[in-house]
């Protein structure tokens, strides 16, 4: 069985597993959970406090995942031609 059908079934059952058996699988993860999760340095936070305050402000547009596929793939195609 694919790495990928693994998580889709584990996702699967821990949105109907039981609270008991959540937390006992949470238990036996909880190290690598948690560190798994990315802390960010104070210039990361810093920066992306920045990024928001200026998409707030209007200083900057923020573009759709969409978008931004469009704009690659022609800009590949750009170098492609060259």
């Amino acid at each position: 069985m694919s790495t990928a059908i693994l998580r889709q079934k584990l996702h699967s059952y821990l949105e109907i597993a039981g609270d008991k058996k959540v937390k006992a699988i949470y238990a036996i993860m909880k190290n690598e959970i948690e560190q798994s999760v990315m802390e960010y340095t104070n210039d990361i936070k810093m920066e992306l406090d920045n990024r928001y305050n200026d998409y707030k402000n209007g200083k900057t547009k923020i573009v759709t995942a969409e978008e931004s596929r469009k704009r690659i793939q022609k800009k590949l195609k750009e170098i492609k031609r060259k």
